[in-house]
């Protein structure tokens, strides 16, 4: 199942996640060669906060901010919760 959050508007960014044997992330952003790095770290912190290990990710920014990455990032896995009960 795949639960999303976000938009592929300017200064935002479009979090799809879905059940995975492995963490992996992929990163789609027009900011990747400056910020590539940065992003990955808010997106590993996030899911180590939430205790989550194994989960595909995928990120397609348009220039969002850490904390705009990290709040759809968690919409989507509280979305996610919602949708397993």
């Amino acid at each position: 199942m795949k639960t999303t959050a976000g938009s592929l508007e300017s200064s935002d960014c479009l979090i799809t996640i879905s059940d995975s044997d492995t963490l992996d992330i992929t990163i789609e952003s027009v900011v990747f060669k400056q910020f590539g790095d940065d992003i990955l770290e808010v997106i590993t912190n996030t899911l180590k906060e939430h205790k989550i290990d194994k989960l595909k990710v995928l990120c397609q920014d348009k220039g969002a901010l850490d904390y705009t990455i990290k709040s759809r990032l968690e919409t989507a896995i509280l979305r996610r919760g919602e949708n397993n009960e």
